[in-house]
């Protein structure tokens, strides 16, 4: 298959574009990524050096591909990290773009704004974009927690709340994935994740890997995954329980070696062979 990705790029450690490509390049497939910001590293240590791409540019740079008529070949768009609300426009206009060119294309779209123990990191104006223009036009959408939490004005803490609250996004979108979902009506050593259509839900649960500093990306690499698996079979469940033992397969690696950054290259085998299967269960 192959991707269209508009997400963020770090020279160094796996977030955004370096936290997807190289995981669905691993399974196989092409990935056609474009950067919407190109830092030395990601905002999570505080300081970094680069800048946001700007709009114009990333614009020609999905104009250059759809010129060499790649664009009906498009499975799938993947978008993230949207740096700067300028961007807001050309993320919509991409996904016009890849739709009109192949109407079975999917758009995943990961509402990045911040997670439990950062808050919001980016800047104002991009959860409006995100809740009010993006999500409505998207097919599938993969908010963590909080940020489902953030999106839809609703305290969540049990697996009720969850559901209730994924589907208020379903108003366009086919499917809500949300990952690192942690209830109060769950067991503390477990963390899950949940695929919400209108009519159905699945579950799944792995052990809770603690670490010092927890890994950034693990949410744009399950999106990748996810949306890979998903388009590939068709099934929901198998998609969301390969997705997450690939998942706890890199966090266990990346814990194992006493690293901050996810280790996707030195756990690549065990991206596509998890040692430990986790199976998704109907809710």
């Amino acid at each position: 298959m192959r991707f269209l990705s508009l997400q963020s790029h770090v020279a160094y450690g796996y977030v955004g574009n370096r936290a997807a490509t190289f995981p669905l390049q691993r399974l196989g497939h092409e990935v056609w990524a474009i950067n919407t910001v190109e830092f030395s590293n990601h905002t999570g240590y505080g300081a970094w050096r680069g800048r946001t791409t700007p709009a114009d540019q990333v614009a020609e740079i999905v104009q250059g591909i759809e010129a060499l008529g790649l664009l009906p070949h498009c499975d799938a768009l993947l978008t993230g990290y949207v740096g700067d609300a300028a961007l807001a426009d050309v993320v919509l206009d991409t996904a016009r773009r890849v739709r009109a060119a192949n109407p079975k294309a999917i758009w995943c779209c990961d509402p990045v704004l911040g997670d439990v123990d950062t808050g919001i990191y980016v800047k104002p104006g991009i959860d409006t974009f995100f809740r009010e223009r993006a999500i409505a036009a998207a097919d599938l959408v993969t908010p963590n927690h909080f940020e489902l939490e953030h999106l839809t004005g609703r305290r969540v803490s049990t697996m009720s709340e969850a559901l209730a609250a994924a589907r208020t996004l379903l108003k366009g979108p086919k499917l809500a994935l949300i990952t690192s979902l942690r209830r109060a009506d769950a067991p503390a050593d477990r963390i899950e994740m949940i695929a919400v259509s209108h009519d159905a839900a699945w579950r799944i649960a792995t052990p809770l890997i603690s670490f010092e500093i927890a890994p950034n990306g693990t949410g744009d690499a399950v999106a990748a995954l996810f949306t890979a698996h998903w388009l590939a079979g068709g099934d929901v469940a198998d998609a969301l329980g390969k997705a997450a033992s690939s998942i706890f397969a890199v966090l266990e690696a990346t814990r194992e070696l006493g690293e901050r950054e996810l280790q996707l290259v030195a756990a690549q085998d065990r991206l596509v062979s998890p040692p430990r299967r986790f199976t998704a269960e109907r809710v």
